[in-house]
């Protein structure tokens, strides 16, 4: 069975209090896959990309108007990140100690930056995105391959436990279509070769020292670069789908790995589902699929559809029980559903 096919949360959590989050998210998800929270709220440096300040090995990140920067050195930003992301850490490892879950043998994920996205979202000195730059994205991937690997290992560590790792990359679809915007209408931003692209994720797979997945909440994936990588699993958008991704989703899950099915809403909708409801939005996918549901009981997972971030404490809670339930109920029988 696959460390992905199980429920887990997206990454991103509403507040600013770590401890608080992580209690939540152990307590909900440590049956299942538990997570390292991100709390964007806290501002510079505790968002995805900010995160990568403190992941990065021996390149630094300041902020510009538009976001974040590569810095010729180590400075407020990047201090402050490394900073959040111990708070973090620490929070985890003070939930996993009470609910004793230390040694337990129970997979953990850890979220970062994917390298096409980094590189989309960063800017070199010039202003211009770093992605424009071959050099760069080079060392960028580089150096996120380095930083994430000691991350991960640090984190399983400290936990006694499996730790996996979650590329995030809202930007590939942006980056491989060409649909990046430049500074200006006279720089544009020429699309990333996909066979290089699928190289970049490579890059970071290898090098992470566990299994890999990449989660994206865009449509319009682009299927060739995420079936020719070697990447264990996808976590995407139910909603995002349409019929020639459900083509695609067969091929990935055909070729032995997992698919992580976005399906509860990231914010609180005017009526809460039941657990049931969120299982049959499950089945409503996998049986479009063209297999059968006990053949995928050991390849689908359960998500929220996108960060929960933007919810409330009380939906941000309520989300990941629902896709911790959903997703004993299709692994348990899935035929009942």
């Amino acid at each position: 069975m696959s460390v992905f096919a199980t429920a887990s949360g997206t990454g991103s959590w509403p507040g600013t209090a770590a401890r608080q989050a992580a209690e939540v998210v152990v307590g909900e998800l440590g049956a299942a896959m538990a997570h390292i929270v991100e709390l964007p709220a806290r501002a510079v440096g505790a968002d995805s990309v900010g995160r990568a300040g403190a992941l990065l090995i021996d390149m630094a990140i300041d902020t510009v108007p538009r976001g974040y920067r590569i810095a010729a050195r180590p400075g407020a930003v990047t201090r402050r990140a490394i900073s959040l992301l111990a708070e973090d850490i620490d929070a985890l490892e003070e939930a996993w100690e009470t609910a004793g879950l230390r040694g337990s043998g129970r997979p953990v994920k850890v979220q970062a930056p994917g390298p096409i996205t980094l590189a989309a979202e960063l800017e070199l000195a010039n202003g211009h995105r770093a992605i424009s730059d071959l050099g760069a994205v080079h060392d960028i991937v580089a150096s996120l391959a380095e930083g994430v690997a000691a991350h991960r290992a640090e984190v399983s560590r400290r936990l006694d436990t499996p730790v996996v790792v979650q590329f995030d990359e809202p930007l590939l679809t942006a980056a491989v279509t060409g649909r990046l915007a430049g500074v200006t209408a006279l720089s544009p931003v020429a699309p990333i070769d996909e066979t290089f692209a699928t190289a970049m994720l490579d890059t970071c797979a290898a090098t992470a020292g566990a299994e890999v997945s990449v989660h994206s909440c865009d449509a319009e994936l682009p299927w060739k670069v995420l079936q020719n990588s070697n990447i264990a699993a996808i976590s995407i958008a139910v909603a995002t789908l349409g019929a020639a991704d459900i083509d695609a989703v067969a091929e990935f899950v055909e070729s032995g790995r997992t698919v992580m099915l976005g399906v509860v809403s990231p914010s609180a909708p005017t009526r809460h589902p039941s657990a049931e409801e969120v299982a049959a939005a499950v089945v409503a996918v996998t049986d479009r699929l063209g297999f059968g549901r006990s053949a995928l009981r050991d390849r689908i997972g359960v998500t929220p559809a996108c960060g929960l971030a933007a919810a409330t404490p009380q939906w941000a809670r309520t989300a990941i029980g629902l896709a911790r339930r959903a997703a004993e109920a299709f692994a348990d029988d899935p035929d009942a559903i």
